[in-house]
């Protein structure tokens, strides 16, 4: 099976760590290593150099090999100018359906966190294996989830398909997008929602046939630009039409319009949490809700409930904050609840053509 890797966006909700020249998949949020490394990390043994493609900005392709060294130079795939999801997942698709149509492969994303990898890793392969045996189905890896979120989009699944070494396949319902805190409580209690995480398991022989039937005009660029792929052609053929491309979202070009029956759903506990925000940091790697997470020299006293991160050689310190994020980098401190967290892209992009630019 292959494994495709996004590493593209800004990251605007974890700034200031995260900015356009740097953005947060290849900064230090959790340990030692960037979430692009995590997510290579995490695949592995079962995945081998060869098994894997990262997608990303050309900007970022020199970022990406080096801190992923072993990585073949040809599957560091950099689009010349952002198009959004939809031909960007287009674009990995067609370069593998050029390598190996009807081999199984993997959508993941390089701004998360997964906790429990064991499980995680016997997910994908036993998904894997089935779509081996049925390649024009699509299978959606999704999480259980902890708490009623309305930051989150939602699958909701039917009744089990199929069971295979206690991982079961659901039928495919629907999706719903961030819902209201009344509808997030309902789809939680139901029992039959799960979290969208994003990662799905097909062919790319399948997901081909799907953007040439729902979205063609993206399909005629993507195939030129494919039939170029490991010829010295390709770069420049990739430069010349991909900036052509119509700017849309994989799930309004494919997704939505996918025909229920071809998709099964796996949730399971895999312990994953969006980490591309300040916030979700805090929940993912928080002991309870009074529970701080720090990272680098900080000082709390009467502090709870908050995240404190410090990238810097001064101490931070704090007194009596409860329910706050600090986040100290060298150029800027930022200081709100973590209830404002949402406030912080439309701050950054104030920002934008300013004599501040530079910090975004």
């Amino acid at each position: 099976m292959k494994a495709v890797i996004f590493a593209g966006g800004v990251g605007t909700r974890l700034w200031p760590l995260s900015r356009k020249k740097s953005p947060k998949q290849f900064e230090k949020i959790v340990g030692d290593k960037s979430t692009l490394q995590l997510a290579v990390s995490r695949i592995q043994p079962d995945f081998s150099w060869e098994d894997i493609f990262v997608a990303t900005g050309a900007i970022h392709v020199d970022t990406v090999k080096s801190q992923l060294p072993q990585l073949p130079v040809n599957h560091v795939v950099g689009e010349p100018e952002m198009r959004d999801v939809g031909p960007a997942v287009g674009l990995m698709t067609g370069i593998l359906a050029r390598e190996s149509s009807m081999e199984p492969m993997v959508i993941l994303w390089s701004d998360h966190l997964v906790k429990n990898e064991a499980l995680f890793r016997k997910v994908l392969a036993v998904a894997g294996e089935y779509i081996k045996h049925d390649p024009n189905k699509i299978i959606f890896v999704s999480q259980k989830p902890r708490f009623a979120s309305v930051n989150l989009g939602w699958i909701e699944y039917g009744s089990v398909v199929a069971k295979k070494e206690g991982i079961s396949f659901h039928a495919f319902a629907d999706f719903q997008y961030k819902p209201d805190t009344k509808t997030a409580k309902r789809y939680f209690a139901s029992g039959k929602h799960a979290w969208n995480v994003g990662y799905f398991v097909t062919t790319p022989a399948f997901l081909w046939s799907q953007y040439k039937k729902f979205a063609p005009n993206i399909y005629d660029g993507l195939r030129t630009i494919a039939s170029t792929w490991k010829t010295s052609e390709f770069s420049s053929v990739l430069a010349s039409i991909y900036p052509t491309l119509e700017k849309t979202h994989f799930d309004n070009a494919i997704l939505e319009k996918l025909n229920p029956a071809d998709a099964l759903v796996v949730s399971e506990d895999i312990q994953w949490s969006d980490i591309g925000a300040w916030e979700a940091l805090k929940e993912a790697l928080e002991d309870s809700k009074v529970h701080n997470v720090t990272q680098g020299k900080v000082l709390l006293t009467d502090t709870s409930d908050s995240l404190v991160y410090n990238y810097t050689r001064q101490m931070v310190a704090t007194i009596d904050l409860d329910d706050m994020l600090v986040v100290n980098t060298d150029d800027v401190i930022l200081v709100c609840p973590k209830s404002s967290v949402s406030k912080i892209k439309k701050l950054v992009e104030s920002l934008n053509g300013t004599k501040l630019d530079h910090l975004t």
